[in-house]
């Protein structure tokens, strides 16, 4: 898949899977796996990049004696999210007329 085309990818799954509520790396890793196999290397960039752009929020909270960093989705990651759907809806339609002048 093209790079740029499987980064936009995984900074919508991460944010959908942020629309369920606030979440931590760990946890959203095992919440995407069942769609697209991500490790935590290639995780903490996107969040990290999507937290820049003013799409996540973070903050700390407590747990088993130590911090964990929770990442919640923003009114912008949710514009975001908006406007890849619509990116990717222009696409099928671009995918299916090249599936049906391919056969």
């Amino acid at each position: 898949m093209e790079v740029q085309l499987k980064k936009g990818l995984l900074n919508a799954i991460v944010l959908a899977s942020l629309m369920r509520g606030d979440s931590y790396g760990y946890r959203i890793i095992q919440d995407i796996t069942p769609v697209v196999e991500i490790s935590e290397s290639t995780l903490y960039p996107i969040l990290r990049r999507l937290e820049l752009q003013g799409a996540l929020i973070t903050y700390s909270r407590e747990h088993n004696g130590r911090l964990r960093k929770y990442y919640g989705i923003t009114r912008e990651g949710r514009e975001k999210l908006f406007n890849f759907t619509e990116e990717w809806r222009e696409l099928v339609k671009a995918y299916d007329f090249i599936i049906a002048n391919f056969r």
